[in-house]
Parts: C-alpha cells; sequence; structure tokens
C-alpha cells in the first residue's frame, strides 16, 4: 500500500504530478548505500558486546560507555538501518502511521543515547585525566550513574511526541522516520528547537570543553616533562589525532542533519528536494559504523578480542592481565597529576 493511505502530508514526497521522489533505480541505490552501513554496523557493534560479556577483563568501569555506545549503535542499526533498507527496496515506507511513529521514536531514542555517550565518554577521560576533583578513583557507580542518565536525557526528550509537542513524520525520500522538522506549527517548532539545543549543540559543547580541557591538561605535562620525542609527547600526539578524529567524525554525522533541519524551522518557504533531505539522514545513521571503529577498535585491549572473534581464529586467548585503560587512545601510561 502507498505512503498516501497513512499519511496526510505524503504529497511532499511525490512531484506535481504524482511522480515519486526517486526513480526505481534511484530507491535501490539508496537501500544498497544503507545496506552498505548497516551490516558492518550489526556485526562490529554486536561484536563488542559479545566480547565484553565473554571477557571479564573489558567488563571496567571505563569501558561500560563503550558497550552502551555499541548497544545504542547496534538499535539504530536493527531498526533504522534494516528499515531503511527494506523500504527503499520497496520504494516507500510501508508500515503505516503507528509504524512510522514507532521507527522514529526508537531511531531517535538510540541514536541520541548513542550521540550522549559520546559525550560522556569525552567527560569520563577529561575527569581520569586531567582529575578535576582530585584523587577520586572512577568506580562503577559512576559508569553506571552516566549510562543511565544518558538513556533518561535520550528518553526525555524523545517522548514528547508521543504527547503531542511535536511529532514523528515521514523525512527525505519518505522511507524513514524521524522528528517532524517541517511543520509549520509553533509547538512543533518549538519542540524541534529544544531538542536541537539539548540534544545536539549541549552535547557537542560538552565534548569540545571536554577534549579542550584534556588536551591542554596533556600539553602542560608534556612541557614540563621536558620530553620532546617522549612517552609523554607522544602520548599527546595520539590523543590530540584521536581528538581531532572524534570531532570530525562526529560533525560528519551530526551536522548536516542538525544544520538542515534548523534551516528548514527557520525558513520554512525554503524548498528541499527530498533527495537532500535524505543525505543528511544517512550521514547520521553512518555513525553506527564510524563509533565502534574509532572508540572501540582503536582501542588496543577492545582489539586484542575482538579482532579473533572477527576472524574466527581458534588461538583467541590473551593475557588474563587487565591493563589500566584511562583512555580509548592508548594514553594509560601518562600519568598526570593535578598539580
Amino acid at each position: 500500500m502507498q505512503p498516501s493511505a497513512f499519511f496526510p502530508n505524503a504529497s511532499s514526497y511525490v512531484g506535481p504530478h504524482g511522480e515519486p521522489p526517486l526513480s526505481r533505480t534511484g530507491f535501490i541505490v539508496l537501500s544498497i548505500i544503507m545496506a552498505f552501513f548497516t551490516g558492518p554496523a550489526i556485526i562490529l557493534n554486536a561484536t563488542v558486546i559479545i566480547v565484553s560479556l565473554m571477557h571479564k577483563q573489558l567488563r571496567q568501569p571505563l569501558n561500560y560507555a563503550l558497550v552502551n555506545m555499541a548497544v545504542a549503535d547496534l538499535g539504530t542499526a536493527m531498526t533504522g538501518g534494516v528499515l531503511s533498507v527494506v523500504n527503499n527496496a520497496q520504494g516507500y515506507f510501508s508500515l503505516g502511521r503507528t509504524g512510522c511513529v514507532m521507527e522514529g521514536f526508537a531511531v531517535s531514542l538510540f541514536g541520541i543515547t548513542s550521540l550522549c555517550t559520546v559525550a560522556l565518554i569525552a567527560v569520563e577521560r577529561m575527569f581520569v585525566v586531567c582529575k578535576p576533583l582530585g584523587q577520586m578513583t572512577f568506580q562503577k557507580k559512576h559508569a553506571a550513574g552516566g549510562i543511565a542518565l544518558s538513556w533518561l536525557w535520550s528518553l526525555t526528550w524523545n517522548l514528547p511526541p508521543l504527547f503531542g509537542w511535536g511529532r514523528y513524520e515521514l523525512e527525505g525520500v519518505g522511507t524513514s522516520c524521524a522528528p517532524d522538522w517541517h511543520n509549520r506549527d509553533p509547538k512543533i517548532v518549538s519542540y524541534i528547537l529544544a531538542y536541537f539545543a539539548v540534544c545536539f549543540a549541549l552535547p557537542f559543547a560538552v565534548i569540545v570543553a571536554s577534549y579542550t580541557k584534556l588536551m591542554w591538561t596533556l600539553h602542560q605535562v608534556s612541557k614540563l616533562a621536558c620530553l620532546e620525542g617522549g612517552a609523554v609527547a607522544k602520548g599527546e600526539v595520539k590523543v590530540a589525532f584521536m581528538v581531532v578524529l572524534m570531532v570530525l567524525t562526529f560533525l560528519i554525522s551530526w551536522l548536516p542533519y542538525a544544520t538542515l533541519a534548523m534551516v528548514v524551522v527557520s525558513n520554512p518557504d525554503v524548498e528541499i528536494h527530498p533527495l537532500v533531505g535524505t543525505v543528511p539522514v544517512y550521514l547520521a545513521k553512518s555513525s553506527t559504523v564510524y563509533n565502534p571503529l574509532i572508540y572501540i577498535y582503536l582501542n588496543k585491549q577492545f582489539r586484542k578480542y575482538a579482532v579473533p572473534f572477527l576472524l574466527c581464529g581458534k588461538d583467541t586467548s590473551v593475557d588474563d592481565e587487565a591493563s589500566e585503560v584511562t583512555m580509548t587512545a592508548e594514553t594509560a601510561t601518562i600519568k598526570v597529576s593535578p598539580a
């Protein structure tokens, strides 16, 4: 059944003469592209969860957020990713109005949780390395509290569309659903503005502030140690590379989507081609692949368990000695004093 049977605004996803926004070939290409991201995302994030359950060495408080991000990204891939592949292959959204609301809510819940977890990881690294509260030990209760906050924050801001403030609607070429940023209703516009502020701008500010503090601390340690080319200086370079990579991928994944939403909200009369509206959506969903590669598979501790698992290696035994991991960027050997 075509989407017009379920969505009163389905006309915005067809041309002036009733033609679909894309050709049949175009929809197939989008389905293949989404499958290219979704398949690896499911495999990589599921691997992280499985190896964490298999090996107690990985179940450290500082790794909890990494596993939480894998859970959220796996949820995004299993809902939004898989449905995008199927619906693009069909050329329309086939799950009806209720299905649209459920998909929009689920993808947004998992996506914002993952985004908040990225900010949580930045804060944890800053606290462990910079020690702003002195010699406080990072414990399980701190890790669990951060994870609970990420899910609660996401749930708080994704529930309102279910109760009348904002709503979930078809987006892009009409094969997936998300918070509606096309509507001019003041209630919906106010929700989108608040959503942008607390679910994108705030986490990004936290990430930048935390990594700026971390980089400054490491730079000061490097200067005090006077180790040109030494362990501290090399560690600083590694962290700088990782921070730049993390911030860039964050912006690539989320900035286009947030920018397009704000453009439409601020200028409702602007005409956005459905395909142009789809690209930012796919970039945001592609973060489910970037995140495990950058935050986890560049982590030596996770990699030595995950790679043999992925390759079905027979010899997956590793030393039972749990390494002290303070950062995914492998800067555990850098000891930083607040003085």
